[in-house]
């Protein structure tokens, strides 16, 4: 039985109007941001109802939330699964939809108010633009969708009048800092990164690294992807690329700075040399609890941080030698064009293999640093563009696995 079945949520007792209630479309749900997201609007059944739920292949935990939350529509895009889901929800009034066209459809739905976009990597893209032209407000869990074609998103997103509220931790840390911010210069902003499971590790301990040992994060639960790409460093990288595309900022107004615990999650600095950080426990459901309750702060019963433990906060600059990933990711950010698009199709690509023991931990890098050397930059792409600098970026990458 999975560990979120004990949920308990019924929309036809919430009491909640439709004028307060916030619809909300999870795609991504049975990954670690759609579990969570659900645990907080199990806390608040007056305030919230689930439209949406999607997943790739999960069908069973999909199955799962869908009789406990009641949406109108879910979609499997692993179409081999349509008809064991169909089957299950056939005594419900439920919608189910398979395969890409379906999250396409879904995302175009009338029927809710904002889309939390959880989808993991590239494939979120699509859906969430498909959302923004319908109107949709979007909490963006998925940094990929702005790592790979992050201009046309956030033009397409002015276009429509549609607020994208971040929900990584560092970019909703930053988004709160500025807000009462919208007169003053910002200088900087500085993410704060963990180090992952190999801080202070060097190439030769590196090396010998395997899955199970990167999938052990010091401080956060993520998804098996998400968790890689923090012990490569890669994740602080697209952090960096997603930031300059949300926050409207310059290359050199990015800074990155190693900060183990985990409590202070991002911070900004201004022209006058203020710095302004949020800080909290290291606990995904307070970004995403933020994204759908904003613009206002509804009291939560998550832990709170007790400043004696742990009583200190430490920062160091990060070692991008041995962590060469996030020296790959700012080199995509300084060239712009379609670069970023292809060190995050490459790095997908190779997470993947190592994720299937294919490849060395250190191959990651070198996969994404050839795929960059390979690949044709183009300046300014087109969305078509962009979508075919993705595919040959992951032809070329998984060329270089060996058989």
């Amino acid at each position: 039985m999975s560990i979120h079945s004990n949920i308990k949520y019924n929309p036809e007792t919430s009491g909640g109007s439709s004028e307060t209630v916030k619809r909300i479309g999870i795609f991504g749900s049975t990954g670690s941001i759609g579990t969570q997201a659900l645990e907080v609007i199990a806390s608040y059944p007056d305030l919230f109802s689930v439209e949406i739920l999607t997943a790739h292949t999960n069908h069973e935990l999909l199955i799962e939330q869908a009789l406990a939350f009641h949406p109108r529509y879910v979609v499997i895009t692993d179409e081999k699964k349509y008809l064991p889901l169909k089957e299950a929800l056939s005594s419900t009034n439920i919608k189910v939809l398979a395969g890409e066209q379906g999250l396409l459809d879904a995302a175009s739905y009338s029927g809710y108010d904002i889309m939390l976009a959880a989808i993991v990597g590239y494939a979120g893209l699509k859906p969430t633009l498909k959302a923004i032209e319908a109107g949709k407000t979007i909490a963006l869990a998925n940094k990929e969708t702005l790592v790979v074609a992050g201009d046309i998103v956030m033009q397409k997103a002015k276009e429509k009048n549609v607020k994208i509220i971040p929900v990584d931790s560092e970019h909703s840390a930053i988004f709160q800092c500025l807000i009462g911010e919208e007169n003053n210069i910002v200088e900087k902003i500085i993410l704060t990164a963990s180090g992952g499971p190999f801080l202070g590790r060097k190439p030769n301990f590196l090396v010998n690294v395997k899955r199970d040992h990167a999938l052990q994060h010091p401080n956060w639960t993520m998804g098996a992807k998400i968790t890689i790409d923090s012990a490569t460093l890669m994740n602080k990288g697209l952090e960096m690329i997603e930031a300059k595309w949300l926050f409207d900022l310059h290359p050199d107004q990015i800074q990155v700075v190693i900060h183990p615990q985990s409590i202070i999650h991002s911070m900004v600095q201004f022209d006058d040399g203020s710095i302004k950080a949020q800080m909290g426990l290291p606990d995904m459901k307070l970004p995403i609890h933020y994204a759908f309750t904003y613009p206002k702060r509804l009291k939560s019963n998550f832990p709170r941080y007790d400043f004696k433990k742990p009583n200190t906060l430490s920062f160091e600059e990060p070692d991008i030698k041995t962590f060469r990933n996030l020296a790959l990711a700012k080199e995509a950010l300084n060239k712009g064009g379609n670069m970023p698009c292809i060190l995050n199709a490459a790095n997908e690509i190779a997470v993947f293999a190592f994720l299937k023991n294919r490849v060395g931990f250190l191959d990651i890098t070198e996969m994404v640093e050839r795929t960059m050397e390979k690949i044709p930059f183009i300046q300014n792409p087109t969305l078509e563009e962009y979508y075919f600098s993705d595919g040959e970026a992951r032809i070329f990458a998984a060329s270089l696995i060996e058989m």
